[in-house]
């Protein structure tokens, strides 16, 4: 079993992303492989998960209003 790795990041902090984000598949009102948030793009930290089979952190930005982005650590960097 792999250990799970502790969050950097923390709920309520300030964030931007380091790469473009795109849909995934998990917004079915924006096309497949669609940008939803540029490089550079800020956000906030509204909450903080773990992937069950990877056993790392999960956070849940919102950039923008109505935007809540899922993101791995090395996708986002505080500001």
């Amino acid at each position: 079993m792999i250990e799970p790795r502790m969050p950097k990041y923390q709920w309520g902090q300030r964030v931007k992303a380091l790469i473009d984000l795109v849909n995934d598949g998990s917004f079915p009102n924006a096309p497949a492989e669609a940008k939803l948030v540029a490089v550079g793009d800020m956000g906030e930290i509204v909450q903080v998960g773990t992937h069950t089979e990877a056993n790392m952190p999960i956070y849940l930005v919102e950039f923008g209003e109505q935007l809540v982005v899922g993101c791995l650590e090395e996708e986002i960097v505080p500001v």
